[in-house]
């Protein structure tokens, strides 16, 4: 009997990659008792952020992408991170946990906490398996170093870092050496592209948003994934009715409603975010066919609250400028966040 013709997957247009912790679960890991709690949790007993599963599958719903997860939870987990993952419905492509328990045996002890010697050469090397056209959008928190480890990956691959600067952020990290070779080894066989299309950064510590002009609008900072929806869906992302699901998982949480959300969306236009058109698309949504969920209704109410806060705003700033990082400047975020130099955010 011949064989069937294999029919292999298109190549991906767009890389979602996530952090988990903070990003996607609710983790609490700041004293020893937090940190043991969460390694004996079962999966059943983890937490996801409200909206963040319903994110995840809206955004693999066109089949054109991959879901690729490097976290700082460690190796032994993966089987109850996996589980978790698929309870909550969501197939990754790549999931990278970090191997704390050689960094212990080996003295390593920098490497425990330290997260630029960690997930910068894994972002590299898993960029270097993906279609030099292929996007990105890439997830984290504000408990560690996301956005300055994300800001610096995209700047890197994009040709816009050059080597002196990366070794004086790599020093100011305490990279250890074969860390730093991995590194440059990954960047210098990577094509020059410019792929990151938006960095979000989840406020688990609710730091200002303010803090993070200084990386540009690219770094986007959200209260919820509502707001991440909202920027998705005004880049091409998502569309309405994708955006309203997010929503619809979000109340269903208990977590939030419809005034929350409503502010959500006012909050991102307060910060110059071109969302109007957004706005007025899901309007529209909410009132025809693809309306909200029973969670969500009365939709009367719902135009009601979004066109009070569309009504309120008058004139909105205009849209953040692009800039360049200064990498140099902002070396103390490269740091752990329990280094005894790092300033806190503010």
């Amino acid at each position: 009997m011949p064989l069937l013709d294999r029919i292999d997957p298109p190549p991906p247009r767009r890389i979602y990659r996530w952090d988990l912790d903070k990003t996607y679960l609710r983790t609490e890991f700041d004293t020893l008792r937090q940190l043991v709690r969460t390694a004996l949790q079962k999966a059943h007993e983890k937490v996801s952020v409200p909206g963040a599963p319903a994110l995840i599958r809206e955004l693999g719903a066109h089949g054109d992408s991959r879901l690729c997860i490097i976290s700082g939870s460690p190796r032994q987990m993966r089987s109850v991170l996996e589980e978790k993952l698929k309870l909550d419905g969501i197939a990754f492509d790549e999931l990278v946990l970090k191997d704390n328990v050689s960094n212990l045996l080996r003295g390593r002890f920098r490497a425990l906490r330290g997260q630029v010697g960690y997930k910068l050469p894994a972002l590299l090397e898993s960029r270097g398996r993906v279609p030099t056209d292929a996007e990105e959008v890439l997830f984290g928190d504000d408990a560690e170093a996301d956005a300055f480890i994300y800001s610096l990956y995209a700047d890197m691959v994009a040709g816009r870092v050059d080597e002196r600067i990366l070794l004086r952020v790599l020093d100011a990290a305490e990279v250890y050496a074969d860390e730093r070779a991995r590194i440059l080894a990954a960047w210098k066989t990577l094509p020059t592209a410019d792929p990151v299309r938006r960095i979000f950064i989840h406020l688990d510590r609710l730091t200002p948003p303010a803090y993070f002009t200084r990386y540009g609008p690219r770094v986007v900072p959200i209260f919820n994934y509502f707001q991440a929806s909202l920027v998705l869906m005004a880049d091409g992302m998502l569309t309405a009715p994708q955006v309203l699901r997010v929503a619809g998982e979000m109340v269903q949480a208990g977590v939030h409603n419809l005034f929350t959300l409503s502010n959500s969306l006012q909050d991102l236009m307060r910060r110059g975010l071109p969302l109007e058109q957004v706005a007025e698309s899901l309007v529209e949504a909410m009132q025809g066919p693809h309306q909200l969920a029973n969670a969500l209704r009365p939709v009367p109410d719902i135009v009601a609250a979004f066109s009070r806060r569309l009504a309120s705003l008058g004139t909105n700033p205009p849209p953040p400028r692009a800039t360049a990082v200064d990498y140099v400047a902002l070396i103390d975020d490269a740091r752990p966040r329990t280094h005894k130099s790092r300033r806190p955010p503010g």
